[in-house]
């Protein structure tokens, strides 16, 4: 297929005059049909993938060239910028994409050519861990459309020069597949028993610019204008000198693709013929490198993967990185890996099961003089969700014991709710039985046809244990 076919494939495609962006007509949201958008979406993805496999780049960048400028591909990069969780949070112009007349506007405003991108606007969010806070820049909607248009492009080609055992921000990849392939290389008995656990200083605030310029496979004027739109935080502009905004719809696959390259690095230098067993696990900017010895680590591994993160412009948090022997249990992505008598038993980390259980302990409070509807509507998504993320793994006893803190959570918020009652009187009043199952908390709502619905606290436990399949290495969405 041609160049000039695929051309004219997705201008029929559009309606009448929308390959130009001064021959645009308007767009109505409403009778866009997106299943035809998507077939041609994805028909041109994969002939990028194609041509990227053949290593015809110039073939790459026409096709990517036509997919940035097709009008299928502008009204779902819209889409995916509605759909998306942060919609109803601004960028500096404090615009919103709330109707279908202001997203049909944005589709016909989509255009490449003389883009100016607005600068992020600057906001903290508190750090997992709970220490400090992380910057996050938030673009404009139309800024975010963009990018969502130019990562139709990029993501073809990243998916296919992806390290094979990286799956943080990739499609159809989990935590549950990198657990299950640090399962793998670490289950037997000649495993290696020494694990570098890798950790990248402000990986997205470090990325240097000029190697993004330089390495990128998209249009590098466009990501000049991103990389330089600078942040307004307080009413103050700032400019941007290194990294790629936290916030960005790109800037996760711009991540992935700095970090891409270290599988290969290593195993040049550490060929799995001589036995070393080098081999690497990595999930956004977290990793896991596994050795034979600790000197090889120390002395050869780390200090060859600092130099590859070097001319990328990042570093290791030293506080963060580690060596630990696999005997003595290491924690990544939420789970404790450790060995017992030789067989490795991963399970929910203990620092993971603490967050879980101040985040329902907050939700009672939040809920003390709600209904009890409205408590079990909060209380079961957070307890079915935690126990589906952790059931590949062992974790039968912690669900048990995260059962017994929520129970206990629930009789605390009982005696708050009625301090001059005994606890006997709060179970009669709150708590039932339910087959051979006592003290169930209960309450009652209406569906979707607005009939009424009994729903009770679910049980972590109630969640069966089921063995993750891994997604081949070499797969491509």
């Amino acid at each position: 297929m041609t160049q000039t076919t695929g051309i004219r494939r997705e201008l029929e495609a559009a309606p009448a005059g929308a390959a130009g962006a001064s021959l645009r007509p308007a767009v109505d949201w409403r009778s866009i049909n997106w299943k035809r958008a998507n077939r041609h979406v994805r028909r041109l993805q994969r002939r990028i993938v194609q041509a990227q496999q053949q290593g015809q780049k110039r073939k790459v960048r026409a096709l990517q060239f036509i997919l940035t400028r097709s009008y299928s591909a502008r009204c779902l990069a819209v889409r995916r910028v509605v759909e998306n969780p942060g919609r109803r949070t601004p960028g500096v112009d404090g615009q919103k994409l709330d109707t279908p007349e202001k997203r049909a506007q944005a589709v016909q405003k989509l255009s490449t050519e003389d883009y100016q991108p607005q600068p992020l606007r600057r906001i903290y969010i508190p750090k997992n861990n709970g220490q400090g806070l992380r910057p996050l820049g938030i673009p404009t909607m139309q800024d975010r459309a963009q990018q969502a248009l130019h990562l139709l492009a990029l993501d073809p080609v990243a998916e296919t020069t992806a390290d094979p055992n990286s799956y943080g921000f990739r499609k159809e990849r989990s935590v549950a597949d990198a657990i299950e392939q640090c399962f793998t290389l670490l289950a037997r008995s000649n495993s290696p028993p020494w694990v570098l656990e890798g950790d990248i200083q402000s990986c997205f605030d470090e990325i240097s610019h000029e190697w993004l310029l330089s390495h990128i496979p998209m249009d590098r004027a466009i990501l000049k204008e991103w990389l330089a739109a600078g942040f307004i935080e307080r009413e103050s502009f700032h400019l941007t000198t290194s990294g790629t905004p936290q916030g960005g719809i790109i800037s996760p696959v711009l991540m992935n693709l700095t970090l891409d390259g270290l599988e290969s690095w290593l195993a040049k230098h550490f060929p799995p013929r001589r036995g070393h067993l080098v081999r690497l696990v990595r999930f956004a900017d977290d990793f896991l490198i596994t050795g034979r010895t600790k000197e090889l680590l120390v002395e050869e591994v780390k200090p060859l993967t600092a130099e590859f993160l070097k001319p990328r412009g990042l570093t290791f948090s030293e506080s963060k990185t580690r060596i630990t022997h696999i005997a003595e249990g290491f924690d990544f992505l939420g789970k404790h890996f450790q060995k017992h008598g030789g067989k490795l038993l991963i399970k929910p980390s203990r620092q993971n099961v603490q967050t879980f259980l101040a985040e329902i302990k907050a939700t009672f409070r939040e809920n003390l003089h709600s209904p009890v509807d409205r408590l079990l509507m909060e209380l079961n998504p957070q307890i079915r969700g935690w126990a589906m993320f952790h059931r590949t793994t062992t974790s039968k006893k912690v669900f048990s014991y995260v059962d017994y803190r929520i129970f206990c959570e629930l009789e605390h918020w009982m005696q708050r709710r009625h301090p001059d009652k005994s606890l006997p009187w709060c179970y009669e009043k709150y708590l039932t039985q339910v087959g051979d199952r006592q003290y169930v908390l209960q309450g009652s709502t209406l569906d979707r046809r607005g009939q009424p619905r009994t729903i009770r606290l679910v049980k972590a436990k109630d969640v069966p244990i089921k063995r993750h399949v891994k997604i081949k290495a070499a797969a491509n969405p």
